[in-house]
């Protein structure tokens, strides 16, 4: 099988030459007539062989537009790209080709758009930065951390609007589990009025119900638990199918899962301790007289 490729721009590509360089590919056509160029090794994304129909050890033609085609290859692998959020509604496919066929291609030897150094373990990257910036000119060499929080700045601004919803949601359900527990301990100021009158201290009263509250902190934890990892994983079947990627959009992780049981307990014990601090203050006639 022979199919034409004519990438559409040309991307940033790696130094390593034995590595693949990236290329966007833009047009696949069938051809007929058979390709008598040399042939070179070409990775093709997964999705774009999806919808191509392409598989290992097919013939494709490719060239930098559709009149000029001075490069064959041979599909050698067919691989996924990695999960990038930036890339999701992303609509053009894209190849890899050895770093010396793409610039044989593009005709720019020795020419890349960027390149990436690898540093040992313990190598600071804003000093080594700093040092290539200074060695020559013509280029500039930046921490990668310094280029991803550059193109992520849409994806903070997301992260903190869910940070704000998140606090407004957190003292909102303060305020109304302290309101149910209010309700609950008034509810039972007949029976903290019977155990003050038989000699119950009101250190035991005021124990038992925050014991009580501790537990339907811890019961509603796990609830809320299960909850979330259900909707989470209903959540990235669904977009995972719709955009066609092995991103994950929903994430529980422990961090959060001890973070948000820790908070569940800490405010159920908060509004259980106010709740029983407020009954347990009360001259027991005055609960039996209001029972």
């Amino acid at each position: 099988m022979e199919h034409l490729i004519t990438p559409r721009v040309h991307v940033p590509v790696t130094s390593r030459p034995t590595l693949f360089g990236a290329l966007l590919a833009g047009l696949l056509l069938p051809v007929g007539a058979p390709v008598r160029l040399p042939a070179q090794a070409v990775a093709i994304e997964r999705r774009l062989a999806q919808e191509l129909g392409l598989r290992v050890g097919d013939t494709v033609r490719i060239g930098p537009s559709p009149d000029s085609l001075r490069l064959a290859g041979v599909v050698a692998a067919i691989y996924e790209p990695r999960p990038d959020p930036s890339g999701v509604m992303r609509r053009d496919r894209q190849i890899r080709m050895h770093l010396p066929d793409l610039a044989a291609l593009l005709g720019h030897p020795d020419r890349v758009d960027r390149f990436g150094i690898g540093l040992r373990r313990g190598t600071l990257a804003e000093s080594t930065a700093a040092r290539l910036n200074r060695a020559a000119f013509g280029y500039r060499a930046r921490p990668s951390a310094e280029i991803a929080s550059e193109s992520s700045q849409t994806f903070l601004v997301v992260s903190r609007f869910h940070r704000a919803i998140g606090v407004i949601t957190i003292v909102a359900g303060a305020v109304f589990l302290l309101c149910i527990m209010l309700l609950k301990v008034e509810e039972r100021r007949l029976d903290a009025a019977v155990m003050r009158f038989v000699g119950v201290r009101r250190r035991t009263i005021f124990a038992a119900l925050v014991l009580e509250a501790a537990l339907v902190a811890v019961a509603g934890s796990a609830f809320g638990v299960v909850l979330a990892w259900v909707a989470g994983a209903a959540t990235n079947t669904y977009y995972q199918r719709l955009f066609d990627t092995r991103l994950v959009f929903s994430l529980v992780t422990p961090g959060i899962v001890g973070f948000s049981v820790a908070l569940s307990l800490v405010l159920g014990l908060a509004a259980g301790a106010l709740a029983a601090w407020r009954l347990v203050r009360t001259p027991p006639l005055v609960l039996w007289g209001r029972a």
